[in-house]
């Protein structure tokens, strides 16, 4: 019983909690990005204004029943930015004209015919139509700008068509729906374009720069990590958070194809208010985007070293520490410069890529040959040395120590130890597995170089992709018509927008963890 009793108050505290955590939650989605709260605010509105077709005796005279074709239109077009608005909005009122069209036609050939015909006709006109419209909607360019569109011209057809056999006033009917729906368009673009606007382009814009900077952040972090003098013991939690902050960092970069292509897409529909009205390259900023993605794979293969089960010791990670921090350093100078670049809509510097990376690659090559026992092993780093003073000339392939003979020497050696049968216990053999695998690859001579080996390559692989990224700012930058570099410091300019952007796309990220 008192047990019962305990796990019944424990269960009515949890539930108390509730509230108070919904309520925290919500306060904290409204903090994070108060346009969640203005975009709620104006759908509320827009629902209120609808409302009074039906709720206002001359009003609802006018439209009857139908207003309720106003208030869902409002919910279902009325989107969060102006771009995904209007292609919802102009879907909508295009497909609804072109089915009422479409459908009186049809009722003005149907009423030519008899009764039984009369029915047969109709029957026959919607298989046709809703086959055709169906078909219609695979073709990918219409499946990727009109294909709501298309769905709303089969929704509204068929009603119009199917209640015309039965409904003698059909005609009115659909004209009414058409008004109402008008309205519900209009109130809607009118919340959307007029009131604190929400642009998919600006949003595009911003979270490109918003992932140039993230890239940077994780960049660096990783590297300042591998290369901590501290102890992992008594600094864990400290290292969690900062592998945490790594991993929401290429992980809001990774995770942004289909939100690009999206907001690319919304970002087509909205008006351009540019001088020269030129078409803007929305799906430049979606190719650079997909760039970002390749360029983030090495940002994941950087965090995938400092979680690898076999390490190089700190020793010898100090070895190379100056050289390798400067190189990350230098690249997210540099992927900083072009976030800064398109956030001001400036063309990139000529000497984006300064001096100083390539003397940090050029120390880093230099530390790398000055240890070469580290990852050639003693003998091969001997035999390399004196074919070097006798010779003068390199060999061809570097001898290195046979690697099959240690391993089967070492399993070998300890099939002859004590351990217990096979047939004994299959959780001693799992046990014995690991064990097996860590002593062979430790017994390498250059194993404990080799993890290390694999992350300066990493960072040579960065560098040598940071090409591509200033190549695809650079094109954006000229088919954008960015204004020129001056060389005149005004990146001091704070873009709010881009800073919430950031924090947005930080917010999915946490969310989707």
């Amino acid at each position: 019983m008192q047990k019962g009793s305990e796990v019944a108050k424990n269960t009515m505290i949890k539930i108390g909690k509730v509230p108070a955590s919904a309520c925290k939650t919500l306060l904290k989605l409204g903090r994070d990005d108060p346009r969640r709260v203005i975009h709620s605010l104006k759908v509320g509105t827009a629902l209120t204004l609808v409302s009074f077709l039906y709720l206002l005796e001359p009003l609802f005279e006018g439209v009857g029943q139908n207003a309720m074709w106003a208030v869902m239109t409002v919910v279902v077009v009325l989107e969060f930015t102006a771009g995904a608005t209007l292609c919802k909005g102009l879907n909508r009122g295009l497909g609804t004209i072109c089915a009422a069209s479409l459908a009186f036609f049809i009722e003005f050939v149907a009423e030519k015919t008899g009764h039984k015909s009369r029915a047969v006709f109709i029957g026959t006109s919607v298989c046709v139509v809703g086959f055709t419209a169906t078909y219609l909607r695979f073709v990918p360019y219409i499946k990727k700008n009109y294909d709501y569109g298309v769905l709303i011209f089969l929704l509204t057809f068929g009603l119009i068509t199917v209640s015309s056999y039965r409904v003698e006033n059909v005609l009115n009917i659909a004209r009414e729906r058409i008004y109402t729906i008008a309205i519900g368009c209009s109130i809607c673009l009118l919340m959307s374009l007029l009131i604190l606007p929400n642009w998919s382009g600006e949003d595009l814009h911003c979270s490109t720069v918003s992932k140039l900077e993230a890239l940077a952040r994780s960049i660096e972090a990783c590297v300042s990590d591998y290369f901590s003098d501290k102890d992992k013991e008594v600094i864990e939690e400290e290292a969690e958070t900062a592998r945490d902050s790594i991993y929401r960092g290429y992980r809001a970069v990774m995770d942004s194809k289909s939100t690009d292509e999206n907001l690319a897409h919304f970002a087509n529909w909205e008006p351009r208010f540019s001088k020269n009205c030129h078409r803007y390259p929305w799906h430049l900023y979606v190719k650079l985007g997909g760039v970002l993605r390749h360029f983030g794979y090495i940002a994941v293969a950087l965090h995938g070293c400092l979680e690898s089960e076999i390490q190089t010791p700190r020793s010898v990670r100090s070895l190379f520490r100056d050289p390798c921090t400067r190189v990350a350093t230098e690249v997210s100078k540099v992927l900083l410069e072009l976030g800064t670049s398109i956030k001001n809509r400036r063309r990139v510097s000529p000497d984006v890529l300064s001096d100083n990376l390539h003397k940090a690659l050029h120390d880093l090559d230099i530390a790398i040959k000055s240890q070469p026992r580290l990852f050639l092993g003693s003998n091969s780093a001997n035999n390399m040395l004196a074919n070097w003073k006798n010779d003068k000339e390199m060999s061809p392939r570097v001898t290195l120590p046979s690697v099959k003979t240690d391993v089967s020497a070492l399993l070998s050696e300890l099939r002859n130890k004590k351990v217990p049968e096979q047939s004994k216990d299959s959780k001693e053999r799992k046990q014995l597995r690991p064990t097996l695998s860590k002593l062979a690859i430790t017994s390498l001579e250059f194993s404990e170089a080799l993890p290390f080996a694999a992350f300066a390559s990493l960072l040579v692989e960065m560098v040598a992709r940071l090409d591509l990224v200033i190549e695809h700012v650079e094109e954006l930058g000229k088919a954008a018509n960015f204004k020129e570099f001056t060389g005149i410091k005004d990146d001091l300019v704070i873009d709010m927008s881009c800073k919430e952007n950031g924090r947005e796309m930080q917010n999915q990220t946490q969310v989707g963890e």
